[in-house]
């Protein structure tokens, strides 16, 4: 019986510390999806934070467009995709963070990967777990 993945929210941030050095956890995290060990689960607002936060620093990453676009549709292709049809929000320090929160509660997923975990405080209330890449690495490990 193949093992269960582990379904995680990747924040914006993890993404792109992963694009910008091959030396941190963030982009173990990023290796552990290409290799089918960990389930990313993607909603549409989700993918366009990604889409312009990418964009938006290509120069700093040394990325084109196209190559941006490219990595989109790998991530796409590796994902879970979910709908995310009620909203919590505001329910987080950080109102931008609302969507990462809704996309974890309508997927059942119980992991958001970010650097900024202070940022979802109140997340346990609905069982999910904040956590840097790092601690996630070392359990996954």
């Amino acid at each position: 019986m193949p093992m269960k993945k582990t379904r995680i929210i990747l924040d914006t941030n993890v993404l792109y510390a992963g694009l910008y050095s091959s030396k941190g956890a963030s982009f173990k995290v990023l290796r552990a999806i290409e290799k089918d060990r960990l389930q990313l689960v993607m909603s549409t607002t989700l993918l366009f934070e990604y889409e312009d936060i990418l964009k938006r620093n290509k120069t700093v990453l040394g990325l084109s467009d196209e190559e941006i676009e490219k990595i989109l549709d790998y991530l796409c292709l590796q994902s879970e995709h979910q709908k995310v049809y009620f909203l919590w929000r505001p329910r987080l320090p950080d109102p931008g963070d609302d969507h990462l929160l809704e996309l974890a509660i309508a997927s059942g997923a119980r992991l958001i990967v970010s650097h900024n975990t202070k940022d979802f405080k109140g997340a346990e209330t609905f069982g999910i777990k904040p956590i840097t890449p790092k601690e996630l690495m070392e359990g996954i490990s």
